[in-house]
């Protein structure tokens, strides 16, 4: 096997393959067909391994084997979105009567999905700052069975202290699902760092061009077999061409995700020395070349939020962030709209707050839209 982390997100299992094509083929089938009563029998005996494309197929498997090999995890399942997999995660850890502790600045869909959706599952989440884990026990119950965090948070872009979170926990007999989106395998691999359950939004980097909607999961292979029947029976599966789509776009997931870091940095670097730029968020210190292609930034009170916006050629104003095109958002009315305005202003995401996707274009090119942008918004 590969030992090198370039090779690994190339090279891999091809599933399901009986001719031996470069590329495995696109499984655009809604069924399988059987050749008599003892061959559909044996299906159901375990001998047989495809039925219908919303139990399992070759493309929607090749894809959690892949992201699961990449974070060093022994199973992985594929869904329909990212929150697809971070519920099918959730529901096969905790049970209906439940509880679950996340840590507070978590990307706001996840948030409301923890809060509000699960409770009709019967499962309860409490919010609290992971900055201190004295704050995370004074939260444990008789009843809590899983600790929910992010690897870096959205959009202020903390980074957890992970080896601490999952000491925490296993001292607790607690399971671990960290969501890896924005750090993705290349920078931090939570299985390996002890983590039970690892979530993406595929969509993001492991797609990484803005043209697919998935979500992966991968973990323990015990906490695997139940999302993968969580995501079966509820109808959270990918469709087969999705999952073509997605894993096409893993393979170049190394080169784009360095090219991006690394213009990331260099863009939150010339913004920390723009006066007009009231606070920029980066884990800067985790990587010399960077750590995520995401920059947050917050801009003094005299700029114009509008003026900043209708500034760019182009770039674009986007909902959603990883592609290779640079994208920026305004999470106050989009990311974490679901949150009340004073659990915004207490994680420090107000009006002025701007979270960049950046991606491969010239970093010039790129400093340089922000800085004429930054400059129109302070006019008239």
């Amino acid at each position: 096997m590969a030992k090198e982390f370039e090779t690994k997100v190339l090279h891999g299992d091809k599933i399901g393959r009986e001719i031996a094509s470069k590329v495995t083929p696109i499984y655009q089938t809604s069924a399988f067909t059987f050749k008599d009563l003892d061959e559909l029998e044996g299906f159901y005996e375990g001998s047989g391994r495809y039925l219908y494309s919303r139990v399992g197929n070759p493309n929607t498997d090749e894809l959690g084997a892949a992201v699961a090999r990449l974070e060093g995890a022994p199973a992985g399942v594929a869904a329909s979105s990212g929150l697809s997999a971070i519920l099918a995660g959730v529901l096969a850890a905790v049970k209906s009567g439940g509880h679950i502790i996340a840590a507070d600045d978590v990307y706001g869909g996840s948030y409301h999905m923890l809060k509000e959706e699960l409770k009709d599952f019967g499962i309860e989440t409490t919010f609290v700052s992971f900055t201190d884990l004295s704050n995370v026990e004074k939260e444990v119950r008789e009843n809590t069975r899983l600790i929910y965090t992010e690897t870096i948070t959205n959009p202020l872009l903390r980074v957890e202290e992970l080896g601490s979170v999952i000491s925490f926990a296993k001292k607790k007999g607690l399971i671990t699902l960290v969501d890896n989106t924005f750090a993705t395998p290349l920078h931090v691999r939570p299985y390996e760092l002890g983590a039970d359950l690892v979530v993406h939004s595929a969509t993001k980097y492991i797609g990484g061009h803005s043209d697919v909607t998935s979500g992966v999961v991968v973990g323990r292979e015990d906490l695997i077999a139940k999302a993968s029947g969580k995501i079966t029976n509820l109808g959270a599966n990918l469709s087969p061409f999705e999952a073509w789509l997605t894993t096409r776009g893993l393979k170049t997931l190394a080169l784009r995700m360095k090219a991006q870091s690394s213009n990331a940095r260099l863009l939150a670097l010339a913004l920390k020395e723009n006066p007009d730029v009231k606070r920029v968020y980066y884990p800067f210190g985790y990587g010399e070349d960077g750590y995520g292609a995401i920059v947050t930034i917050e801009l003094s009170e005299k700029a114009d939020m509008n003026g900043f916006f209708r500034a760019f050629s182009w770039i674009k104003i986007a909902p959603t962030l990883a592609g290779v095109e640079t994208t920026v958002s305004h999470p106050e009315v989009t990311s974490h709209r679901a949150l009340s305005p004073e659990a915004r202003a207490a994680l420090g995401i107000n009006r002025q707050v701007v979270r960049i996707s950046v991606g491969i274009e010239h970093v010039n090119d790129i400093i340089s839209q922000f800085e004429t942008a930054i400059k129109e918004s302070l006019q008239g």
